[in-house]
């Protein structure tokens, strides 16, 4: 056992503890020794032994943190699309393993729990191989180990709606050596952005063989843990998810016994964070959030705010493959009668407006790379141009049509993403005001993101109670439950369940698809995972998919190669003319807590990829207690 692996302060169990405690910086039987120490001092007559102490309050309750967030999220797998939220990058930074993390600075550090060594081992074939940790393990007894490895390569590679396959698809085999403590990872070429990959390993012994195991397991929470804490239990009735320290967890364990995830609607935030209800908030940075903060603004003692960017981009994807967006002057016509700075200032102001493809404004280096004439601001003549050109007429009622028949298209939005559903009523009605039919359809977001169509649901302003929502226990992989709000709570506005369109049974066609994009990552791997052909077995026909042959020369350059700003500037206008998507913005995020917090966690907004919760493993410990472990440019650990 590594130092300090033995400091344990309760059973890591504790569902039904429901008093919050304080941190604690010394315990109670530490400081009685001490005080031991200093009476032996004074007395030079040894003394009898003490008789054991009974059990203390503070030595037996555990400590614990409560976060305020926005929602839960429709799933937690973290290299899914359609599950990506606060709660997602949150449980994946506490409980999931990976063999490079970001440090302050955001620079890939090798995770020496997990790996103690990873490097390059051979050029002919590009080899990378690791050494894994002989004592990392799942909290459910398995080793941490190359089947892991094995098996998010393969789901990686093969699957749709995922983030950041590209590097994945350049591997050829990954090998065990060493019964499986020891992994050869073989690429096709040289790549060099391999530490990227392999990061928040999944528990392939309870994955690979499950009927939807790459899915369904984690709608209801993640099947096992390889950190610090593990996942006890999801109650999306209450909205609160609880991680408990990881009790098997191999390396010095965790301080806080427990971290709770609660869901906080903003008109609650002032007097939640004032009672001590919750330690720290995680919202989205937006007008209803920052109007709540101002009750506190005149208290003795305010909260510390601080903001971060959000690991993704709002964007519109187009559909390319077929349908009336196949053509690229509708995409032109589409995208020029589309306000994108009317729709940022409707659904979220307080973001930041993005015009690029690859980059995001929280990238070094970040500029704008729209062209003179890109959509940004309706252009009624441009679109009335590139409309004309692709044959449509518009008729004396305003509408565009082809032979007769109206254009339409269908927007598509995930269910349980109410800022993508909200986007998606705003560009419906800025395409209705133009003259092209917009119908907003809502399915479940996985649905939507790995089927070529879907049912024809529309979006409604309340939620419905699903029969038999509730808890949930993390490892169990339960059938998923919509969000409820909680009593106290009003209905946001813009969520929505899912109803059939009346009269029609069938299923359609998603031509604007509303879906973040990752926002982190080397430039190469990102703008082939988004804007790149798929591989022969993943299908072309999906949501999102685009292929185009003067791009992909482009992007496989910058995929196994440095990042030319050259070829960039090059790939950024090819897809300014082909717009496949349309770049939104970038949503900040708060980290609100009090002065309590502050102390015993120091909690920041964290490295992009991983954010605030990255560090909860130390919170409550000395400062300066942590330890940094630093790799050179082959990836081996600095001496």
């Amino acid at each position: 056992m590594r130092p300090g692996a033995g400091r344990r302060g309760g059973d890591g169990d504790t569902a039904g503890v429901t008093a919050r405690r304080p941190f604690r910086a010394l315990p109670a039987l530490l400081l009685a020794g001490l005080l031991a120490l200093t009476a032996c001092s004074a007395d030079p007559q040894p003394a009898p032994p003490p008789d054991p102490a009974p059990p203390t309050e503070a030595a037996t309750t555990p400590t614990r943190v409560v976060a305020g967030v926005d929602d839960l999220g429709p799933g937690f797998n973290p290299h899914l699309r359609s599950d990506q939220s606060t709660v997602t990058t949150a449980i994946a930074a506490m409980a999931l393993p990976s063999v490079f993390r970001p440090d302050a600075e955001g620079v890939l550090q090798l995770d020496r729990t997990v790996a103690t060594d990873a490097k390059v081992t051979s050029q002919e074939p590009f080899t990378v191989s690791y050494e894994l940790d002989v004592e990392a393990g799942w909290s459910t007894g398995a080793p941490i180990a190359a089947e892991d490895f094995v098996y998010l390569w393969q789901q990686m590679r093969s699957q749709p709606n995922t983030i950041g396959s590209a590097g994945y698809r350049e591997i050829t085999d990954v090998r065990s050596r060493a019964a499986g403590k020891a992994v050869d990872v073989v690429f096709d070429e040289p790549y060099p952005h391999w530490k990227e990959l392999f990061t928040n390993l999944l528990p392939a012994h309870l994955l690979k063989d499950a009927p939807g195991g790459w899915t369904a397991p984690f709608r209801g929470g993640v099947p096992a843990s390889g950190g610090p804490f593990r996942l006890m239990q999801v109650d999306r009735l209450r909205g609160e998810v609880l991680l408990v320290r990881n009790d098997p967890y191999w390396d010095t364990p965790a301080v806080v016994d427990e971290v709770i995830l609660r869901r906080i609607p903003p008109n609650t935030l002032p007097t939640a964070l004032e009672s001590q209800g919750i330690d720290l908030a995680l919202p989205d940075a937006r007008p209803a959030v920052t109007q709540a903060l101002d009750v506190l603004a005149g208290s003795p003692k305010p909260p510390t705010v601080q903001s971060g960017p959000r690991p993704s981009v709002q964007q519109l994807s187009f559909r390319t493959q077929d349908g009336p967006l196949a053509d690229p002057r509708v995409r032109e016509g589409v995208a020029a009668s589309l306000d994108r700075d009317a729709i940022r200032e409707r659904v979220s102001p307080d973001s930041t407006a993005v015009d690029a493809f690859g980059l995001a404004p929280s990238d070094a280096g970040y500029a704008p790379t729209a062209p003179d004439g890109a959509p940004g601001r309706p252009d009624r003549a441009g679109a009335e141009a590139a409309l004309t050109e692709a044959g449509y007429v518009r008729g004396a009622d305003g509408r565009w049509s082809l032979g007769g028949r109206p254009l339409n298209v269908v927007i598509g939005a995930g269910t349980e993403r109410s800022e993508d559903v909200e986007i998606a009523r705003v560009v419906a009605e800025q395409l209705t005001a133009a003259g092209i039919g917009a119908t907003v359809v809502a399915p479940a977001t996985p649905d939507l993101l790995t089927s070529a169509s879907v049912a024809p649901t529309t979006p409604t302003p309340t939620s419905t109670p699903a029969p038999g929502a509730g808890a949930a226990p993390g490892g169990d992989a339960p059938q998923p439950t919509p969000e409820q709000p909680t009593p106290q709570e009003s209905t946001p506005t813009t969520s929505a369940t899912p109803t059939t369109t009346p009269g029609d049974g069938g299923s359609v066609a998603v031509d604007v698809l509303v879906a973040p994009r990752s926002a982190y990552g080397a430039i190469g791997p990102r703008l082939v995972s988004d804007y790149g052909c798929p591989p022969d077995d993943v299908p072309d026909d999906l949501p999102g998919t685009s292929c185009f042959p003067a791009l992909q020369p482009l992007l496989d350059q910058l995929l196994t190669g440095p990042a030319d700003p050259a070829v960039v500037a090059e790939a950024e206008r090819v897809l300014w003319r082909q717009l496949p998507a349309l770049p939104l913005y970038q949503n900040r995020g708060l980290v609100i807590s009090n002065p309590q917090t502050d102390a015993s966690t120091r909690v920041t907004p964290g490295p992009i990829a991983t954010g605030p919760m990255t560090g909860a493993k130390t919170w409550g410990e000395p400062e300066g207690s942590s330890e940094a472990v630093s790799t050179n440019e082959a990836g081996e650990p600095e001496n």
